[in-house]
């Protein structure tokens, strides 16, 4: 059989391929570059809202971690203060991040042991990776976590120290009864027994005192609440907290 070289070259080689034109982008899609080491990706700036910003904090890029015991609402108002702000927020739950781990989840319930305390940090640290991407690209965030004032290992400074020192913390502290209602109505390993959730509220009423915002929300809604949040984190943009 005879073997000719035609359009393919000799026997045994690939021909080169030629240099093909660059494909342009979807119309409507913006280019995106590839993220540097830093984690920084430029966005599109946002659309210009139809109306003046809103009174509070407005527009301003911020990192806020918004302090309660169980039943205090944490959660449900830093998802609805960020839906409802007129710049890009995202809402970051550490018991969500924490609950990542299906397999060999240290439950708190179950005992606060070296296990639980490792995977709690571990879902911090993921916690503040996440909010620095997010500010870095000119989003702001919310998160929220039970810290106690009387324990240090796993207190302020190590969120400040994950998130940056920029970090606005605000306490959510309703009353008793309003927590233990609350509670009442969770389910699976979200809800704590009456005593644990007592215990709780007990030891952050440490945070009176401590000069952290502080709103007592046993009679507001949750958007009662976002709004006093924001107003809050408005006043201590003009004068920050020391903690």
């Amino acid at each position: 059989m005879q073997h000719g070289v035609g359009a393919w070259g000799p026997p045994g080689q690939h021909p080169a391929v030629p240099p093909q034109p660059p494909i342009p982008p979807a119309q409507g899609w913006p280019v995106v570059p590839v993220p540097d080491a830093t984690g920084h990706i430029p966005l599109p700036p946002a659309a210009a809202p139809a109306a003046a910003p809103a009174p509070g904090t407005g527009g301003a890029v911020l990192a806020v971690l918004l302090i309660g015991p169980a039943g205090a609402g944490k959660t449900t108002v830093a998802r609805h203060w960020a839906g409802t702000r007129p710049v890009p927020t995202a809402h970051i739950s550490l018991d969500d991040v924490r609950e990542w781990v299906c397999s060999g989840f240290a439950d708190p319930q179950a005992g606060w042991n070296e296990h639980s305390e490792a995977q709690y940090r571990l879902a911090r640290r993921t916690c503040g990776f996440a909010a620095r991407n997010f500010l870095a690209n000119g989003i702001s965030c919310i998160l929220d976590d039970a810290v106690f004032p009387d324990r240090p290992v796993v207190g302020l400074g190590g969120w400040k120290r994950h998130v940056g020192p920029a970090l606005l913390p605000v306490v959510l502290l309703p009353g008793l009864d309003v927590v233990l209602d609350r509670n009442a109505a969770r389910s699976g390993n979200r809800r704590l027994s009456d005593e644990e959730v007592a215990r709780i509220h007990g030891r952050m009423a440490g945070w009176y005192g401590s000069g952290l915002p502080i709103i007592d929300n046993s009679h507001l809604d949750v958007e009662g609440t976002a709004r006093a949040l924001d107003e809050a984190l408005a006043r201590a943009l003009t004068s920050p907290p020391r903690w």
